[in-house]
Formats: C-alpha cells, sequence, structure tokens
C-alpha cells in the first residue's frame, strides 16, 4: 500500500534502531524522507537501507535541541522535496540512573533538552510549514510507558517523557481544527542495540535469559521489535488515522495493564 506516495516525512532520530525502522516502513509505503540524527556517519549507513526500499532518502546531520539546527533541517526537507507532510518527532535518550536525591542537575538538564526540547522545537518549526501549506499534516511524537509510570531511578527521563504527552495534547488542540492531527506512542520494552547492552551487564551476558526476563512485564509475554512500533506509526501519521488526534498510544504488550501505579 502506497498511501504515503508524494508526501514528505521527517523522522529525527533516524539513525536509531525505532527510527530506522519506522523510516523503513514509510519508505515500503512510499513517503519521501528526511531523516535527522546527531550521529552523522551511522545516519549515513542507515541511509542505503532506507533507500533500497524504493525511497527518495535525505539525511541530515542535527542537534535536535538546538532550534536553529531543528529550523535547518526543516529548511533542507521543503528544499529537497518542496514540502512537509509528515513529522516523527523521536529522537531521544535514556539518559543515567539514579535516585531523584542524588541526580546530577546538568545531567537532568541534557535530558529535558534531548527528550523535551526537542519535541517543542520540531513541532515549533515544522507546523508553521504544514499551516501555510493549507493541507493536512500529521505529527507522531515519541512518549514511554514512562510518560505514565514514574520508574525509579529515572526522574529526568520520565518528567521528560511525562512532558512528551502534555506537549502533545497542547499541540493537538492548537492546531486539530486546521487539519492537523498531533499524537503520542508510548514504547515499552523494544529489542534494541542499547537494550541488548544492558542485558549483557544484567544478565550476565545471557541475552536470551534477558528477553524472557524482560519480556514477562509485558502480558504478551515478550518485548517488541523496533518495526512493531514503526507500524503504528505509519498508521498515525497515515489518513487511516485521519480521527485520531491527541492521542497517546501505547506500544507496550499490555505492560501498562499490569504495571503498579
Amino acid at each position: 500500500m502506497a498511501e504515503f506516495t508524494g508526501k514528505s516525512i521527517i523522522v529525527t532520530g533516524g539513525a536509531g534502531a525505532i527510527g530506522h525502522a519506522t523510516a523503513c516502513v514509510l519508505a515500503e509505503q512510499g513517503a519521501d524522507l528526511m531523516l535527522v540524527d546527531i550521529d552523522g556517519e551511522r545516519l549515513a549507513a542507515r541511509r542505503g537501507a532506507v533507500a533500497a526500499c524504493g525511497a527518495r532518502v535525505e539525511t541530515f546531520r542535527a542537534d535536535v535541541s538546538k532550534a536553529a539546527e531543528v529550523q535547518a533541517y526543516v529548511e533542507a526537507t521543503k528544499r529537497a522535496f518542496g514540502r512537509v507532510d509528515g513529522l516523527f518527532n523521536n529522537a531521544g535518550t535514556e539518559g543515567k540512573l539514579a535516585s531523584t536525591e542524588d541526580y546530577d542537575v546538568d545531567e537532568f538538564d541534557r535530558l529535558m533538552a534531548i527528550n523535551l526540547r526537542s519535541i517543542f522545537l520540531g513541532m515549533r518549526f515544522v507546523l508553521p510549514v504544514m499551516l501555510a501549506q493549507k493541507q493536512r499534516g500529521a505529527i507522531v511524537n515519541t512518549g514511554s510507558i514512562a510518560s505514565e509510570r514514574g520508574l525509579a531511578g529515572a526522574c529526568a527521563y520520565n518528567a521528560t517523557k511525562h512532558g512528551v504527552i502534555g506537549l502533545t495534547r497542547t499541540a493537538a488542540a492548537d492546531v486539530g481544527p486546521r487539519g492537523i492531527r498531533v499524537n503520542a506512542v508510548m514504547p515499552g520494552v523494544i529489542e534494541t542495540p542499547l537494550l541488548e547492552a544492558m542485558m549483557r551487564t544484567m544478565f550476565n551476558g545471557d541475552i536470551e535469559l534477558g528477553k524472557r526476563t524482560l519480556g514477562k512485564v509485558a502480558t504478551l509475554d515478550r518485548i517488541a521489535t523496533p518495526r512493531e512500533v514503526g507500524e503504528v506509526v505509519a498508521f498515525l501519521l497515515s489518513p487511516r488515522a485521519s480521527f485520531v488526534n491527541g492521542a497517546a498510544w501505547a506500544i507496550d504488550g499490555g505492560a501498562l495493564c499490569t504495571i503498579r501505579h
């Protein structure tokens, strides 16, 4: 189904597992893509795999926490494709773990910039372009199951991901009446290189034990693949989700059903 043919979509965090998988799903459905990441070398390596799906693909190295660089990737998308129809506002980081009373102030500020300021900036500079086009557009922001729970040791991460949902709902109220939908996804435990590295440490190198153990967080008794997130993001960006606005969709295998409040 080539429902994104003729549409251009920006994917931030495009060098990461979820960003890359989502870009591949969108490419398969005909989208023109601008992949954005701070890791330029890794981003360039990802480009070929996405382009192999038949899409027109451009890349842009940017620090998504800096307004000038966000504005620059939006302008680059307009130059490349003539318009901006979608934004997967996905770049982020987990940060360090520490109890709230011990949490490093500079690390807190760093996560606020990468995980929350970047979401605001992405919408701040994409929305005027979408509104000027006078045609419908869609944005999906990346939250987390931490958007709805207070996970011990992750005060900065939790705060940013709660904030993502607040920004999403406010923007949805602002621009929904003008034809632009803004939603969020809240991934749970996803199979990524970062998670694998964590499991090597947590489970003495036994990755399969780590997967089985962490998979029990979800009612489906497994962890997810990045593509399973990408499929939901593609749906929310598509016309098939035409009456979905201001929503926060959990992609967690039912984890939030059982994780205590």
